[in-house]
């Protein structure tokens, strides 16, 4: 559960209704599982000291990181360390893949691939991130496709990608924006059509970027499947 605020007092005043309905229902919160986050405005640094956040009349830490849904969320609103989080998840995928399919044949493991190291969990939502990180995570994916197929370390990567007819990271990723955006300006939910229609969000600005004809041919896909 996630509490979303522009105060510290409205945020108090958030968790005050939360009690209410705990109490009524016979629920508890766990304090100890209870941490808060103050996003820095551009230009502007998060104030150091600690807020007066209570829970249960208990004081709630403070932290400057935090996993929700899988996604690391920090108070700078930096993507970097999420993509370092997808990157190891990665690394392991694919030595697991490695180890125990090394006997199966080509075909088999470039369906494992697909299946274990294209997904890029969140990754449409790395808007402000570096370049460095975009690079390892790169890195990463391709050399995870050499070791998988036994392929040599310094062979080109467009050429083995293309030769096993699979999507580079590039073009994971663009797809990946793609289907997000297509189902953002095509969700009935009133908050995601307040979000489609404002071009000067972070998010909106980044994905309407991607080349035209990449959503032509993810909403093709999308038309055929349904």
């Amino acid at each position: 559960m996630a509490l979303l605020a522009p105060s510290n007092g409205a945020l108090n005043e958030l968790i005050s209704i939360c009690e209410k309905y705990a109490a009524s229902h016979g629920l508890v919160y766990n304090v100890r599982k209870t941490v808060y986050m103050v996003f820095q405005a551009p230009g502007v640094d998060a104030p150091d000291v600690s807020l007066p956040v209570l829970l249960n009349g208990a004081p709630v830490d403070r932290v400057n990181q935090f996993k929700y849904l899988g996604h690391f969320l920090t108070d700078n609103l930096k993507d970097d360390a999420d993509v370092e989080r997808e990157r190891r998840a990665l690394a392991v995928r694919a030595n697991m893949l490695a180890r125990r399919f090394a006997r199966c044949t080509e075909a088999v493991k470039i369906t494992l691939f697909r299946a274990y190291c294209t997904s890029l969990y969140t990754g449409a939502l790395w808007v402000a991130c570096t370049q460095r990180s975009l690079a390892s995570l790169r890195v990463q994916y391709n050399n995870a496709f050499r070791a998988l197929l036994g392929l040599p370390r310094f062979c080109s990567a467009s050429a083995m990608f293309a030769g096993a007819r699979v999507d580079n990271f590039t073009a994971v990723l663009r797809k990946k924006m793609a289907s997000l955006l297509i189902r953002i300006r095509g969700s009935p939910n009133s908050l995601l059509k307040t979000l489609a229609v404002r071009n000067e969000c972070s998010i909106m600005q980044h994905l309407i970027k991607i080349p035209f004809h990449w959503l032509a041919i993810t909403t093709n896909i999308v038309l055929r499947k349904y």
